[in-house]
């Protein structure tokens, strides 16, 4: 085994110990060696590492960066809204038969159809924003099935319950898919908080979107507050079952 150069040595010609690394002594300037000894290097080199390799890129991708895929269950969602507002404002009659008001006397899509309905602005700025942000959060966390699955569930269920309990009343709007995807997603983070798991998730922002969907009851006669709670509930539920599976 090898060892390294001394830590000092002694000059013959007038007795200074100096460093080993140099030639001359600085004190006399009496030749030491020819050239100073030669550094051993700290170790082995550590072995190298192959560069990861990224497949071809696609549109719109920038080298080195995957972006996220579009969500496009979300988007539909905001979309169909939209587009049946512009058409029933622009005379379309027949957008009554997607409205539940009353008895369904045998049209089973009302409770369905009903929730992309909208009679006022404000409201449909509101639920359809909402809608926007917790769709795409969970189509993130889950995929494009999951926003579909839970605003169609949850509202349907909210709508089913203003038709068993107040079946006069007249319910349109996405409140209750909105409160449904609200509360499916906060599920896995409030989960985590009981058990000490730190995120960086703005759950009073959620309390605020939240306590805004309750209150669009008061403010619109279109969105009807069982509709709201029943949707709300069923996201809970739902939001159980998807804090457990694995995301993608």
């Amino acid at each position: 085994m090898a060892s390294g150069p001394d830590l000092f040595v002694v000059c013959k010609s007038c007795g200074s110990e100096v460093s080993p690394y140099i030639t001359e002594c600085p004190y006399c300037g009496t030749r030491l060696r020819k050239r100073a000894p030669k550094l051993e290097r700290g170790g082995p080199k550590p072995p190298k590492t192959p560069r990861p390799r990224l497949g071809p890129l696609r549109a719109g991708e920038i080298p080195g960066i995957r972006p996220d895929r579009r969500p496009y269950a979300t988007i539909l969602l905001v979309v169909v809204p939209i587009v049946l507002t512009i058409v029933g404002r622009a005379g379309w009659n027949d957008i009554a038969t997607l409205i539940m008001g009353g008895p369904l006397d045998g049209d089973w899509w009302r409770p369905v159809t009903t929730q992309f309905i909208y009679g006022s602005t404000g409201y449909e700025v509101a639920a359809l924003s909402a809608v926007a942000l917790f769709g795409f959060l969970l189509e993130r966390r889950h995929g494009a099935w999951a926003p579909l699955a839970v605003f169609l569930i949850g509202g349907t269920l909210g709508m089913l319950l203003v038709l068993g309990v107040d079946e006069g009343s007249v319910a349109v709007g996405g409140n209750a898919g909105a409160l449904a995807l609200l509360a499916a997603w906060s599920v896995r983070d409030l989960l985590g908080r009981r058990h000490g798991i730190e995120d960086d998730s703005d759950l009073l922002g959620v309390l605020a979107i939240a306590s805004l969907l309750v209150l669009l009851p008061l403010a619109t006669e279109d969105a009807h507050a069982l509709a709201g709670l029943g949707g709300g509930l069923a996201g809970l539920v739902m939001g159980l079952g998807l804090a457990r599976m694995r995301e993608r």
